[in-house]
């Protein structure tokens, strides 16, 4: 078993990038497959949902977080101490406000931007063998700390949300990631295709953005399966996701994710 590392990612906020993280991991996890998310974020969303998540199937008991991400960069543990299960077959590496250091840790210790974009990758590396999925989760900025998780995945999965200023930064995103992450730091990485997230069904904004988009890549490079945005999956990040077969909104949430992770696999075994 070895793991692909993806991304879901946009340089845009609010397009749903860490729900769709962690809903598409859940899904997986669901499924078999044996999945961790790595959360990369200072800001340590995805952490908070998962944490919830966990307290929910446990009778509300906390899990427990022995270390955060920065401190196994800085103490160079591998990922694996500090990692939670958090249902079958998932698993979270925790981040926490700390990680708001990891750009001066970066430029302190290593010398070259090569040896800072390259040097968590060895990290990622180290759990493949026991993942099948590995998911990293970034915050929507442009910035060298972010190009050290794009260096550590195989895959980018560019998360659209169906609006003007999203489309634009999607765009940027592309050229970004060939012109340096690519062509500069030669990373070993590809685009998987892009995920739109309507803001409405069948809405007049949406149908005309996601136009533009399947004009801008091509029809082949958009997922077939398009993430709608609800209620549901707003409630999970304060409840923790929750997945309750009777319930029929926890089970449209799910569909529509465990429709793009079945598309996600269909894409990486017909590369």
């Amino acid at each position: 078993m070895t793991a692909t590392v993806l991304s879901f990612a946009n340089f845009k906020g609010g397009v749903g990038k860490t729900s769709t993280t962690a809903l598409v991991a859940w899904n997986l996890a669901q499924s078999g497959h044996k999945v961790c998310v790595i959360d990369f974020d200072p800001q340590a969303n995805l952490t908070a949902l998962m944490i919830k998540t966990y307290a929910s199937l446990h009778n509300d008991m906390p899990a427990t977080i022995k270390a955060s991400l920065m401190t196994a960069i800085t103490e160079d543990k591998p990922l694996k101490d500090i990692t939670i299960s958090i249902s079958d077959n998932l698993d979270l590496v925790p981040n926490a406000v700390d990680f708001s250091i990891y750009g001066n840790f970066l430029t302190t210790k290593y010398p070259t931007e090569k040896d800072q974009v390259s040097s968590f990758r060895p990290y990622v590396d180290a759990l493949r063998d026991s993942y099948e999925f590995i998911f990293v989760d970034v915050p929507p900025t442009l910035q060298p700390t972010n190009d050290a998780a794009f260096y550590a995945c195989d895959q980018l999965i560019v998360v659209l949300q169906t609006q003007e200023r999203a489309l634009s930064g999607a765009e940027q995103f592309v050229k970004y990631m060939q012109s340096v992450m690519i062509d500069r730091y030669n990373a070993p990485l590809d685009i998987l295709g892009i995920l739109p997230v309507l803001t409405e069904r069948r809405a007049p904004v949406d149908e005309a953005v996601l136009q533009a988009a399947i004009d801008e890549f091509g029809t082949e490079n958009i997922f077939e399966n398009h993430v709608l945005i609800q209620s549901r999956v707003k409630r999970f990040d304060m409840t923790g996701i929750t997945d309750n077969a009777k319930d029929m909104w926890d089970k449209k949430a799910h569909n529509a994710y465990k429709a793009v992770a079945e598309e996600m696999i269909a894409r990486l075994e017909a590369n």
